[in-house]
């Protein structure tokens, strides 16, 4: 039920819009509310919320406000005059410029009252602004496809050779940095390679695979999460595929006996550039190498966009804002944790706070953060860095994980002694998270007076918007899956389909979590000997939502399927 909001005041549209039937003046007043708390503009916040059509809130804003709707079919996509500003700007202000006429540039919105971005058009393009009406769903197509566009531009400049003479840098100081061109400098092979990577970066894969075998040789990307082979060479080419690839990461070349680290910088402006990790292991049949794309974009996401239910994203940022405690955060490999704790610390990242981190390896370098890579074969472990830091005059610790008790103990005495100590595990749970430290030799007491939240999470495929299909199942499937019976029937179920835009259905991946604060009561638990089956039954009374449970909401707001549900919850 809407709470009136009776110190805002209602803007003309929103009056057009209770006026004309589709809202009721508190639930007016509280869209007005949540829009501003986001950030967004109104006619965004009514058609993400489904509080009305696209449509009938042009024509409503159409009319009040005498402005002219636009038929975006109408516009010819090529003549956009998007030159006229930056893409920042398109997106800081969800509108665009269409086109000019003389001196005056006209803008597309959604909303006539976005008079900011008339204003900040205006002052970048020396031109006279005039707003034109789009329709919200319509006009967000439209910038998405803008700035795919530009991206496929900037991409598009470095064709199958334009690898060849791009500036390689390595990261890895210690590296040998001897090349041995005749054996890997060959054209065919270099031109192999270069498209190989570009394409990684073009489809947003995440990791790469080149992986040789008995009788052949094989290529994998892997995209939101699934591996998918993309190319099979000669297996005669194996041995100077991995020398290409050792070559640009620096490495020793002629050591194919142990494994290798290393890292590529590949510069494609001077503006932009990616970073590939390079990990090299020798297998029966030759070196498998593995590139991980390391996304600096991905760090500075958000909370927002990470998909934390709103209740999560509370308990989330009044965690990381208190002074002392430890918030944890568990997993399997690549379930997005260094996402969420670089997130973290980018919100608390001012410049009041000394923050430190231990990472194995730093994979995205943080401005303003005293970042380092332990080396535990120099003897720089976890827990000597840790010590380090606490003699450095810390506010915030970032452990990368906490793997041994002598890591959990020193992170917990800082934790207790006045610093936020941020870090992993590898448990299942939340509530596995706390038994875990408890079987590591981790006092309870200790674990008890010190750990103020402990995520867990997952990382779930996105249905792709564009192809996704409804779906209407039998009631027992649904009972079956989790759903409550007083749910079943008040949300859209949608099954992947397929299309040019999305890998199988799917397209991007958003985070599913369970999101616990550790209370009095499961403290008392804990102390009482407790296991992590008591802690769940706890948490569950506390109102807090498992892993299957929060992945079950996301299939509710046409987030995901429930076919991905079962894969990530193993439900």
């Amino acid at each position: 039920m809407a709470t009136a909001q009776p110190n805002l005041i209602l803007s003309g549209l929103a009056r057009k819009l209770i006026q004309d039937g589709f809202l009721d003046e508190p639930t007016a007043l509280d869209a007005v509310a949540n829009a501003q708390k986001n950030k967004v503009n109104l006619v965004s916040y009514l058609v993400e919320n489904n509080f009305a059509d696209s449509k009938s809130i042009a024509v409503a804003a159409s009319v009040e406000f005498g402005v002219p709707l636009f038929d975006v079919n109408a516009i010819d996509f090529e003549q956009i005059a998007t030159s006229s500003v930056s893409e920042s700007l398109i997106k800081k202000h969800h509108a665009i410029p269409l086109f000019k006429r003389g001196k005056r540039l006209y803008v597309g919105v959604s909303d006539p009252t976005n008079l900011s971005a008339l204003d900040e058009f205006k002052f970048h393009s020396g031109l006279t602004t005039e707003a034109v009406l789009l329709e919200e769903s319509k006009l967000t197509s439209l910038i998405d496809k803008i700035i795919e566009e530009k991206e496929s531009e900037d991409m598009g400049n470095f064709g199958d050779d334009a690898f060849d003479d791009l500036d390689l840098e390595t990261v890895d100081e210690d590296a040998n940095k001897e090349d041995d061109d005749s054996a890997a400098d060959e054209a065919p092979i270099v031109r192999f390679v270069n498209k190989i990577l570009l394409d990684a970066i073009k489809k947003g894969a995440s990791d790469l695979h080149f992986e040789p075998y008995e009788k052949r040789y094989r290529v994998r990307f892997r995209i939101d999460g699934i591996l998918s082979e993309v190319a099979s060479p000669p297996i005669n080419l194996s041995v100077r595929i991995a020398a290409r690839l050792k070559v640009m990461s620096r490495l020793d070349i002629s050591e194919k006996r142990v494994p290798q680290d290393g890292r590529i910088k590949l510069k494609l402006s001077k503006t932009k550039s990616i970073d590939f990790r390079v990990s090299t292991l020798p297998t029966l049949f030759g070196e498998k190498i593995v590139m991980r794309i390391l996304d600096s974009a991905a760090a500075q996401l958000g909370i927002d966009v990470l998909g934390y239910e709103e209740e999560q994203k509370k308990l989330f940022m009044e965690a990381i804002h208190k002074p002392q405690g430890m918030v944890l955060v568990t997993g399997p490999t690549g379930s997005g944790k260094t996402v969420s704790l670089y997130t973290a610390v980018n919100i608390i990242n001012t410049v009041e706070t000394n923050i430190s981190t231990a990472e194995d390896p730093v994979e995205i370098n943080l401005e303003g953060v005293n970042q380092v890579n332990v080396n535990p074969k120099q003897g720089l472990t976890f827990a000597s860095a840790l010590r380090s830091f606490l003699r450095q005059d810390p506010d915030i610790v970032l452990v990368g994980e906490i793997r041994d008790l002598e890591t959990a103990e020193i992170a917990i005495k800082a934790a207790q002694t006045g610093h936020l100590v941020l870090s992993t595990l590898h448990t299942n749970s939340a509530p596995e998270t706390i038994t875990r430290m408890i079987n590591m030799g981790v006092p309870a007491f200790n674990i008890a007076t010190s750990v103020n939240l402990v995520i867990a999470q997952r990382l779930a495929r996105r249905l792709c918007d564009n192809c996704k299909n409804e779906v209407k199942l039998p009631k027992d499937i649904y009972l079956e899956a989790g759903f409550k019976p007083e749910e079943i029937g008040t949300f859209k179920n949608y099954e992947p389909v397929g299309c040019d835009k999305c890998t199988n259905g799917y397209k991007g991946r958003v985070g599913v979590y369970q999101v616990m604060k550790f209370s009095a009561a499961m403290g008392q638990i804990l102390m009482e000997g407790g296991n992590a089956l008591d802690i769940a039954n706890q948490a569950e009374k506390e109102g807090v939502d498992d892993l299957h449970r929060s992945a079950l909401r996301k299939v509710m707001q046409g987030v995901t399927s429930l076919e991905e549900v079962s894969r990530v919850t193993q439900h």
